[in-house]
């Protein structure tokens, strides 16, 4: 079954709001942020139909991990009609696309092309009702986490860039990654030589919707995600009748005893300081009342923010397998770690620098967080790139109604969160946001790079 996020790491990010802080520090002198701004809508307010009628096509034709076809084939042909250099089936479906202007620092800008297998309920006209084999079964595919709204705003930042390209110089590495919801995407395409095929970017920005008020722009210093690791795990035993126990080695039993188990792991072994999670998601054994199976399916995910607690979270995981078939007088169990992915880390000088240029454009909607505050549950790939030397920065947009929060809030209703299938942002305004802010940021590692010279 494929893997998802428990949740997205903006949904986990958004009990942050009241943590946050304005940066110290001002945006680089060189850089006029107000008139960046203006020339900035002035594109977006003339591409908004086109984003618009983008935005629902891709909504109502979803695609997952790796069978992005469609969905890679639409954006290659946005960015070719922009003037940018397209290279497809990078990392299998990925994209890359390249936009030369003079000497400079190469800006990497990141959207994720996958949608998730379930299906939407939001009710709107353009709702996907698309369906994919996954797994060898027929899904509903739904863009529930929000990737339709950042390939919008991908393009629309393409689209202000290019048409102010009179105002910084170096080169645009726009990348269409697959698979973000196994958090496989990134690993694949960096092994397909993203960064020895084309110059390894200076700097990196990306961005995820989140159900906070649309406008809202969270900037999160230091740790943003957890660490991601899927392991499956499978006990053998020997089958027999139900009713003679005794005939076999029972992979429940060892199932049920290794699920209690291997919490202590979090309550006896992980620093009580330290964010770490073990959730067994899935647990598959026999098929009737009466027969006793000869093995058990177990499929878990662990989130963690550094590396000495990712790394006991598996080796616990994996010797709490190992001893519970031991005791069993069971063969090992087979162990397999089919992906993970480290957390995201927003690198501390750009997350400052992000931080003051985007107070300037939009004032209070722009949050800080500091390093000193833990972050999210969720884990995100895009953290392969950082791991790879790009300096880089994850923001969370806000995509939310403020009345629709309002009104949920009174009702008593818990709010639509990514991976629901009633999540359902507000177009033009989080689009818009959206590409704002990747924008600016990206103008901003621009003048950075000028200042230096």
């Amino acid at each position: 079954m494929m893997h998802r996020k428990l949740l997205t790491l903006t949904t986990a990010l958004i009990a942050l709001p009241a943590l946050a802080q304005a940066p110290d520090g001002a945006p680089p002198a060189a850089f006029d942020v107000a008139a960046a701004k203006a020339r900035i809508n002035a594109t977006l307010d003339r591409q908004y139909p086109h984003l618009d009628a983008l935005y629902k096509d891709l909504h109502a034709h979803p695609e997952v991990g790796f069978q992005e076809t469609r969905t890679a084939a639409l954006l290659a042909g946005e960015m070719r009609k922009l003037g940018f250099t397209v290279t497809e089936k990078v990392g299998k479906t990925g994209i890359v696309a390249i936009y030369r202007n003079g000497d400079g620092p190469t800006v990497l800008v990141r959207t994720e092309l996958d949608a998730l297998p379930m299906e939407e309920k939001t009710g709107l006209p353009y709702a996907s009702r698309a369906q994919q084999e996954v797994n060898g079964e027929l899904s509903y595919v739904a863009h529930s986490c929000g990737h339709d709204s950042h390939m919008a705003w991908w393009v629309g930042t393409a689209a202000a860039l290019v048409a102010m390209k009179d105002q910084w110089h170096g080169t645009l590495m726009f990348i269409g990654q697959p698979s973000e919801e196994t958090v496989s995407g990134a690993e694949a395409m960096i092994a397909d030589g993203l960064f020895t095929r084309w110059p390894k970017p200076d700097f990196g920005f990306a961005a995820h919707v989140a159900p906070m008020p649309v406008g809202t722009v969270l900037v999160k210093d230091g740790v943003v995600s957890s660490a991601s690791d899927a392991i499956h795990i499978t006990f053998h035993g020997v089958g027999a009748h139900g009713s003679m126990p005794d005939k076999s080695i029972d992979p429940v039993m060892m199932g049920s005893r290794f699920v209690t188990d291997v919490q202590s792991i979090i309550s006896r072994e992980k620093d009580p300081k330290a964010f770490g999670v073990i959730t067994v998601g899935s647990f598959v054994a026999g098929t009737v009342n009466n027969i006793i199976p000869d093995h058990a399916d177990l499929k878990l995910t662990l989130r963690s923010h550094d590396d000495a607690t990712r790394k006991l979270l598996v080796e616990g995981v994996e010797r709490t397998a190992r001893a519970v078939a031991e005791m069993a007088h069971a063969p090992a169990p087979t162990i397999e770690h089919p992906n993970g992915t480290n957390a995201v880390h927003n690198d501390a000088a750009l997350s400052a620098r992000s931080a003051a240029v985007l107070k300037t454009a939009f004032g209070k909607d722009v949050l800080f967080v500091p390093a000193s505050e833990a972050g999210g549950n969720a884990s995100e790939d895009f953290s392969e790139f950082i791991d790879a030397g790009v300096p880089s920065i994850f923001y969370a947009i806000g995509g939310y109604d403020p009345a629709m929060i309002a009104r949920c809030k009174a009702d008593g209703k818990p709010l639509p969160v990514n991976h629901s299938p009633y999540f359902a942002p507000v177009p033009e305004p989080t689009i818009k946001r959206g590409a704002e802010t990747l924008a600016l940021s990206v103008l901003m590692a621009m003048a950075g790079n000028e200042q230096e010279k």
